[in-house]
């Protein structure tokens, strides 16, 4: 996967990790962005440790899983830390 389709599935899985959460989240695109990019590299980071299993193809089901499990994460951790 390239430099932009990695910004692509971070945007992406920072708009669908948005919309998971309950609540509002008070995020613009950037940092949409920002966020999503750090939480795929933590799913991809925390699949090939837990599953053997990274990051791979752009248009792979476990790719976009891992991606917004880890924006999920990313996501939760940013709104605790911006509460306090």
């Amino acid at each position: 996967m390239g430099f932009f389709g990695f910004l692509l599935l971070g945007l992406l899985a920072g708009v669908i990790a948005k919309a998971i959460l309950p609540g509002r989240q008070s995020a613009g695109w950037l940092l949409t962005l920002v966020l999503g990019v750090l939480g795929a590299v933590l799913g991809g980071w925390l699949g090939s440790i837990l599953f053997d299993r990274g990051l791979e193809e752009f248009f792979s089901i476990q790719t976009w899983l891992l991606a917004i499990l880890g924006s999920v994460i990313v996501f939760l951790i940013y709104g605790a830390l911006r509460r306090r």
